[in-house]
């Protein structure tokens, strides 16, 4: 099996496996507008498309590099990384997981596992698997993409933070965003006084 071929199976198999495990989710109470949520999704939809254009025999100035076969299968781990942490946090998260910014039925902070790494660990997942899929690709479009579906995603973690702090109340919700970054274990990205 070449590295392309596996990047392409994890992604299917890993999309394939999150919406089969969607099923398992508490029923949803409320929810904020669906105008909130179109920038992020908007966003999201372009990064995610602009990551999908192959890059098999791509070169002059759309390939940017070459990592060669070794790099190719190293990127390949890191993806297996980040697949396995979103899976470790969706675990880990059960019932109160949504594909989408709501509020859960019997809703709460979860601040372990994962989650007392970083507050958004599926985010977080994804956006190593990105990264390391744009690395192999070695294009200005998985770049490109991968930017874009950064900046989507902190968008969506910045309107489930509001949204849920008011749901949940802004006391129980503060305490976690002081103590625990973003998307980046370590990163001092605290919110905004």
């Amino acid at each position: 099996m070449r590295p392309g071929i596996a990047i392409v199976a994890l992604w299917v198999l890993w999309v394939i496996s999150w919406l089969i495990a969607a099923l398992w989710a508490n029923p949803t109470e409320s929810q904020p507008s669906a105008e909130s949520a179109v920038p992020y999704r908007a966003t999201l939809l372009t990064g995610t498309v602009l990551e999908l254009v192959p890059a098999h025999r791509y070169e002059g100035p759309m390939r940017l590099w070459h990592i060669g076969l070794n790099g190719a299968w190293l990127c390949v781990a890191v993806m297996v990384i980040g697949l396995g942490f979103t899976w470790w946090a969706r675990i880990h998260l059960g019932a109160l997981w949504s594909g989408r910014v709501t509020r859960k039925a019997d809703h709460r902070v979860v601040d372990t596992g994962p989650y007392r790494l970083v507050r958004h660990p599926i985010y977080t997942g994804l956006l190593l698997a990105m990264l390391a899929t744009a690395v192999a690709k070695g294009t200005l479009s998985g770049i490109v993409g991968f930017a874009t579906v950064f900046l989507g995603l902190t968008l969506k973690a910045r309107l489930e933070e509001r949204w849920l702090a008011g749901e949940l109340g802004t006391g129980a919700y503060a305490d976690y965003r002081r103590r625990v970054p973003m998307l980046v274990p370590g990163w001092p990205m605290r919110p905004k006084q």
